[in-house]
């Protein structure tokens, strides 16, 4: 059900004496904030079964759509965020171990890292149909898609070497460059404004600060205990980690790359997702069953959601336009759909 390298990494990060192999040169270390305590008027409104062990999920605020990718069936099902249901399921290989994908959301385009597949599924979101599948070898993780350049960021692992971020043309489906990161990439996020791309290198327990433009790695800045997921409040330019085995979340300051805060949030932090109209970022904390509500004015938790006891949550995507936000429960095989009370 998870990534063999993620399983590496996270048991590497317990062994006492192999801390972070990649110095950083731009980062700040920061004390936790208080635990979570109060719950918030965040509420689930709705509960949307959908395929097997679903994953990673997408939202494409201009179409108000939902994309969720389904590792152990080889599935997509597509969500109307209106009906709240599921309105397309969409095959890319039922071997294909599908667990992230990504929405260009000016091209209407989504994109699904296969890892079993070792391949890329473009889906057309228009009509929900698979358009191309992209080659691309061994066990392609996270991916993100710049909708500004019409780019898109596939992390490959690398093995027990350092990883890369694969940079693939939207338009020709070709990779048209390579970056080294660090070590066992896991997670990618994209600022579309700054032209930056954010990966988590979770076996040294840092974040590659990546320029769209030269495509070349500016800074490395040094975060939690195996850090996954990776997401980007566009707005301020906040970039936020979950670092799964400290169970906090690092705060970092896009404009100087520094971390500014470490919140505690919930046990095992996987996925986050950031919604800037809203100022706030959500965490997938996959051993409680909860997600995470943290201020981006205070870096503090403001409510904790429970989305299921033994539903494994683990990805969490924001659709700004409406305040809405989507979880994967992976253990349930349902997406947790959240919003503010009335």
């Amino acid at each position: 059900m998870r990534s063999v390298y993620r399983g590496v990494a996270l048991a590497a990060a317990a062994i006492a004496g192999l801390g972070p192999v990649a110095a950083s040169t731009a980062a700040v270390s920061a004390a936790p904030t208080a635990a979570p305590a109060v719950t918030g008027c965040i509420r689930v409104t709705r509960t949307i079964p959908v395929g097997t062990t679903p994953e990673g999920v997408a939202v494409n605020p201009r179409t108000n759509t939902i994309y969720v990718a389904n590792a152990d069936d080889g599935t997509v099902s597509v969500i109307s965020g209106r009906a709240n249901r599921v309105v397309a399921t969409v095959s890319v290989r039922r071997a294909s171990f599908p667990r992230y994908l990504t929405v260009n959301s000016r091209t209407n385009t989504v994109y699904v890292s296969n890892q079993a597949g070792q391949n890329v599924t473009v889906i057309n979101g228009r009509t929900n149909k698979v358009t191309a599948r992209i080659p691309v070898g061994r066990d392609p993780e996270g991916i993100a898609a710049n909708p500004r350049t019409n780019l898109i960021y596939l992390v490959k692992p690398g093995g027990f070497v350092s990883g890369r971020i694969w940079v693939i043309s939207g338009r020709t489906h070709r990779v048209v460059a390579k970056v080294r990161v660090g070590f066992l990439p896991e997670g990618t996020a994209v600022n579309p404004r700054a032209n930056t791309i954010y990966v988590t290198n979770v076996g040294d327990n840092t974040v590659s600060v990546i320029s769209g433009q030269t495509d070349t790695v500016t800074a490395t800045v040094r975060v939690g205990d195996a850090p996954l997921g990776v997401a980007v409040n566009r707005r301020t330019g906040a970039v936020y980690v979950t670092n799964n085995s400290s169970n906090t979340a690092s705060v970092i300051k896009g404009r100087t790359n520094r971390v500014v805060a470490t919140v505690r949030v919930g046990g095992s932090p996987d996925g986050v997702a950031a919604n800037p109209r809203a100022n706030t970022s959500y965490t997938a904390n996959s051993t409680d069953g909860t997600v995470s509500v943290i201020s981006g004015r205070a870096n503090k938790v403001v409510a904790t959601v429970r989305v299921g006891r033994h539903s494994f949550p683990n990805r969490v995507a924001a659709n700004p336009s409406t305040n809405t936000t989507y979880v994967t429960n992976a253990a349930a095989n349902t997406v947790s759909v959240l919003r503010p009370c009335p």
